[in-house]
């Protein structure tokens, strides 16, 4: 009877201690880029350690809203990709830790600059220049002119021929709202917005959805990260992609370690992974074209120069506050959705 009780206790211990194993080697990671680039980084983080990877994509806009939807009971680790300004709105109300990774000294200044802004609660992991593509064929079907500026995508005759997503769900959006606040001025960038509203035949929930659809002829023009367009073009689309004339903001795609993970050391572990120049290589692979923040990192030929491109100088710090970030999204409800089209 007793070795019996030993034996059953023994079998009991080894469960246990068998179950915090698997918990130990597990990951919940929340991924705010393009789908395939996401299934890339959990097979391939996967296969290098075997740490099992729980992955869940939504755009930036909607994973911001989950993590402080979740802020009393975590269930993801880390939140890897999609515009900064979320992650540093995440920071600001405390959701993410703070985390110094000994990959920093590899980094551009910009990565760098990110995680300042944010207390090192985020860092830069990618960046890309705000702009937009269209589907030539349907342009020549339609008989329309090349649009090169954001001024041209307000000209009538693109009526019911144009989509962005919304940015209350997505970080590219968002960005430009902020871009075109900062470029003209908020009383004339929300002049602009209204006049823009006219045109769009739909406001999708992510981001890249406007220029995949455009690719596949189901609008003319997507409002998107320049990256996006080419993606479509590389996958043999008949997609052209835009640097608005007046100059346009950017990006800093960020990651972060959510407060109160569950499995903070494997986070910390693919933290430090994402980082690394190999990791970063591969993104060309699964077309996704933004420039890596590892200075060590292949970028593909085809991802946009934006050393070409005209900049503004975005203001992360303030537009990635959540009080600004909270007073432009309803600003843009109030004046700016409801109106007809």
């Amino acid at each position: 009877m007793l070795k019996t009780y030993f034996r059953t206790g023994a079998a009991v211990a080894l469960l246990i201690s068998g179950a915090a194993l698997a918990r130990a080697e597990s990951l919940t990671l929340y991924c705010s880029a393009d789908e395939a680039w996401c299934q890339q980084i959990k097979t391939t983080f996967e296969a290098e350690t075997g740490i099992t990877v729980d992955m869940t994509r939504k755009s930036s806009g909607e994973t911001y809203a989950q993590v402080r939807a979740e802020a009393s009971n975590p269930k993801g680790d880390v939140w890897w990709g999609g515009t900064g300004d979320p992650h540093l709105q995440a920071a600001e109300e405390g959701l993410t830790d703070e985390y110094l990774s000994p990959m920093r000294d590899e980094l551009h200044d910009w990565a760098i600059r990110q995680a300042e802004a944010a207390g090192n609660k985020t860092i830069g992991v990618y960046s890309g220049a705000l702009g937009f593509g269209y589907n030539k064929d349907l342009l020549a079907k339609n008989n329309m002119p090349e649009p090169k500026c954001w001024a041209d995508l307000t000209k009538p005759e693109y009526k019911g021929q144009i989509q962005m997503a919304n940015p209350n769900s997505s970080g590219t959006a968002y960005t430009m709202l902020a871009t075109i606040v900062q470029l003209m001025g908020e009383e004339q960038g929300f002049e602009y917005m209204k006049a823009l509203h006219k045109n769009i035949n739909q406001y999708t929930k992510s981001g890249s959805a406007p220029i995949k659809a455009a690719g596949l002829g189901e609008t003319t023009i997507g409002i998107v990260f320049m990256h996006d367009a080419v993606s479509q073009s590389a996958a043999g689309f008949p997609v052209v992609t835009v640097a608005p004339c007046e100059g346009t903001g950017y990006e800093i795609g960020s990651m972060s370690l959510i407060k109160g993970a569950r499995n903070p050391e494997e986070a910390k572990k693919f933290y430090d992974w994402a980082l690394t120049a190999d990791m970063q290589s591969r993104a060309k692979d699964v077309n996704s074209f933004q420039l890596p923040s590892n200075k060590a990192a292949e970028a593909s030929p085809l991802s946009p120069d934006l050393s070409t491109i005209k900049l503004i100088d975005y203001d992360f710090k303030k537009h990635g506050s959540s009080d600004e970030r909270k007073r432009l999204l309803q600003k843009w409800d109030a004046e700016v959705s409801t109106l007809p089209q």
